[in-house]
């Protein structure tokens, strides 16, 4: 292997450095100034002042809804693999569907579950 080989990944790497560099050489400029302010210790959203406090308090439902989320997420994360791969594996032989059917009749279990319980309700 000789330099030209490798040109395109120094190349990625220096840019990947000077954009990092960069961004925080901007920020620092052009960024808030607010050094013994009332600003700087007070939680904000892009640059404007919270209207509300920072002690606001979160239902269970919200932590519920998101953690479901999360996981059902996930379990596409392991689907969509499958799914790209399948002519390939059923080519080499591998029994690959069964396992998959199971996987995801495990996944409607639970989702008819939560459903059933009301994890997924909103109150208000």
């Amino acid at each position: 292997m000789t330099l030209p080989d490798y040109l395109p990944v120094l190349i990625q790497i220096l840019l990947a450095v000077g954009m990092g560099a960069g961004i925080l050489v901007a920020s620092h400029i052009f960024g808030q100034k607010a050094r013994h302010s009332k600003i700087k210790d007070s939680p904000y959203e892009c640059g404007l002042a919270s209207e509300v406090g920072g002690e606001t308090r979160y239902s269970v439902k919200f932590y519920i809804t998101a953690m479901l989320f999360i996981l059902f997420d996930i379990d596409v994360v392991f689907l969509i693999p499958w799914v790209l791969t399948h002519r390939d594996l059923v080519a080499a032989g591998i029994p690959i569907l069964g396992p998959m059917m199971f996987f995801t009749f495990i996944l409607a279990i639970g989702l008819i579950y939560e459903l059933k319980s009301g994890a997924l309700k909103w109150e208000k």
